[in-house]
């Protein structure tokens, strides 16, 4: 028997929502599962592969594509697997249910301006869903993300939407925080293991309605593995990953509080041509938001538009969205709302012209996000 969307996502947010009031952080976090602590030692290709010791992990992938004939596209394809206990290696039952997973598939067409979303769900179960340790092989029916020699391949597809690309990197995996070990909070043990591929040539095909396009383009792609839910006093985060035409990258985000303030836990991670990350702390960046969108369909007010300075390596930038409205409305049920979209960047490095294309992620500002922290 098929668990279908709605209730799987709906069963996701009651597991893994921190309980109201004081309690410590991650108190709602199975205590059988791992936490993250600083002085792993990564591993890759097999860090590519899942983490089941940790209660939750996801595969974000994002990126910019073009056509043949000019029209460019930003595309989200993330992969998110929350363990309800942890696996127990002498189950024999084929229906034991320890995990779920689901995945969010997104297009903004820009010429058309149109965003577009569609999202599965399924337990790991009876083979319907899974991720293998080791090595990269997440899927949920037929949408998947493996890695093939070197690329990245990635399927998905659903009512008139979807993808078939080949994403190859092109520089070495990205440890963000202290050697991959990202906290969350100033306070507490929220934190991560966190590293990005920054940069992959990525080519392939998008099916949009009717249409076959052949694309080529960029990508980035996210790995988290964690167990401890969003820290009490904080009410969501902004996130940033920027590819510039320089040949750096820019990664951000900004913890926002309860009260209205910043979390000192915020962080970022400058890259250059050569792969070679440079962390960044609060101090080392100012993010000031240039506007504000009110959503239609539900209400929330996101910032539209950003300055960025890090006065460091001299970038003073411009981040602009593409399209107005993308917004991120999966599991009515559970209001697993936030925005996810592509976003311009233009500007100058050093008085010398720079511009580039990225993504943002704004969670939070239509009520409390179903715990992906």
């Amino acid at each position: 028997m098929r668990l279908k969307t709605i209730p799987i996502l709906f069963l996701i947010i009651l597991l893994i929502t921190p309980a109201p009031g004081p309690a410590s952080v991650g108190a709602s976090a199975a205590p059988e599962f791992a936490l993250p602590q600083p002085g792993r030692v990564f591993q890759f290709p097999r860090d590519h592969g899942a983490h089941p010791r940790y209660k939750t992990e996801w595969w974000y992938y994002t990126g910019h594509l073009r056509a043949q004939d000019s029209a460019s596209f930003g595309y989200q394809l993330t992969f998110f697997r929350a363990g309800l206990r942890k696996p127990d290696p002498k189950a024999r039952s084929a229906w034991a249910l320890h995990t779920v997973y689901f995945a969010h598939l997104a297009l903004s067409d820009v010429a058309r301006k149109k965003f577009i979303f569609r999202e599965k769900a399924h337990r790991g179960a009876l083979g319907l869903a899974g991720a293998e340790e080791g090595r990269l092989q997440v899927w949920i029916d037929s949408w998947s993300a493996a890695l093939e020699g070197d690329a990245h391949h990635l399927q998905a597809r659903d009512e008139g939407l979807g993808l078939d690309l080949t994403l190859t990197p092109v520089k070495p995996p990205v440890l963000h925080g202290d050697a991959g070990f990202s906290r969350k909070a100033a306070q507490g043990d929220a934190a991560s293991y966190y590293y990005s591929l920054t940069r992959m040539d990525t080519k392939g095909r998008l099916l949009l309605g009717d249409r076959t396009l052949e694309v080529t383009g960029s990508s980035w792609m996210d790995h988290e593995f964690f167990t401890h839910t969003l820290a009490p006093e904080l009410s969501g985060w902004d996130w940033f990953a920027l590819q510039l035409d320089d040949g750096w990258e820019v990664m951000l985000y900004l913890l926002r509080r309860q009260d209205g303030g910043v979390d000192p836990a915020s962080s970022g991670t400058l890259i250059d041509p050569q792969g070679r990350a440079c962390r960044l702390e609060p101090a080392d960046f100012k993010l000031t938001p240039t506007g504000t969108w009110k959503s239609p369909h539900t209400q929330a007010v996101y910032p539209a538009g950003w300055k960025l300075e890090i006065p460091g390596p001299g970038y003073s930038l411009t981040l602009t969205p593409t399209l107005a409205d993308q917004e991120i409305r999966a599991g009515e049920a559970g209001g697993v709302i936030y925005w996810e979209g592509q976003i311009r960047v233009e500007g100058r490095k050093q008085q010398q012209p720079v511009n580039g294309w990225g993504y943002a992620e704004l969670t939070g500002y239509a009520g409390k996000l179903g715990g992906l922290f």
